[in-house]
């Protein structure tokens, strides 16, 4: 059976930090779906390894760029290099981010808040803008999905600033889809709840990780990043014209419990 509306052959996505974890598990979603893909991440050996298994297991056209988020200059210089390789850019998913060190509120210091604001919420605005200045030169619309977190509706102690980030960038999806609605670029945030990497196996496969998933998560388990893929590929493709400002949450009922 086709389903052409989940069709992304001839588009070409940016996926941040997609390198590992969730980013990668995305772009190889989108990659089956037919998109070129393009990994920035800060290793650059690591981006041009996860491109080699793309498109090994895929046969897209792929593109591996060095480029730390927080930093202007390398923006530009990631948006200019896409260009050069692939002339258009269709799709950008703003991955990445980090978690900060648990800390509370009265014990974290200015650098803490700053690290993880300038990662999490700034590089979005940041690429975001830089990639949309494209889109709309181009007049063909398109589609920025940010990976956002339930940390970003729930209020989790000793993360305050990660929780501010993803809740900041909620708020900055809504405002990015109102203005750019009328150059058909749909903004839309994904909020992972508890999704397995290779990152966190061993906690959660532990006694006190055994004890967060029973008391957290509905569905007694982790998420995984299969059921990830098809909300990706949803939102980058033409099956959402319809959503923009939307904030899907992928999360095995942890936020409704």
């Amino acid at each position: 059976m086709r389903l052409p509306y989940f069709d992304l052959s001839g588009k070409v996505a940016i996926i941040t930090g997609g390198a590992t974890g969730i980013g990668k598990g995305i772009a190889i979603g989108l990659a089956e779906a037919g998109a070129g893909i393009v990994i920035a991440a800060r290793r650059l050996d690591k981006c041009r390894a996860c491109c080699e298994e793309i498109e090994k297991k895929t046969g897209v056209k792929t593109l591996g760029c060095r480029c730390d988020v927080t930093k202007p200059k390398e923006i530009e210089d990631l948006v200019e290099e896409v260009l050069k390789v692939f002339g258009q850019i269709d799709i950008l998913v703003n991955n990445s981010g980090i978690g900060g060190s648990e800390k509370p509120i009265l014990k974290m210091s200015d650098e803490d808040w700053d690290s993880v604001l300038d990662t999490n919420l700034k590089s979005v605005f940041l690429l975001s803008r830089a990639v949309a200045e494209r889109m709309v030169e181009r007049g063909k619309g398109g589609k920025i999905i940010n990976v956002a977190s339930i940390g970003g509706v729930l209020g989790w102690p000793n993360m305050a600033a990660y929780c501010s980030s993803k809740g900041g960038c909620i708020q900055l999806t809504r405002v990015m889809a109102m203005e750019w609605i009328r150059y058909n670029i749909q903004v839309n945030a994904i909020l992972p709840g508890y999704i397995e990497t290779p990152m966190n196996t061993e906690f959660f496969a532990s006694e006190a990780g055994k004890r967060v998933i029973q008391n957290n998560i509905p569905m007694k388990r982790l998420g995984q990043m299969e059921e990830l893929k098809g909300t990706a590929i949803l939102l980058a493709s033409q099956a959402s014209s319809f959503m923009t400002g939307s904030a899907v949450v992928v999360d095995g009922g942890h936020t409704v419990w």
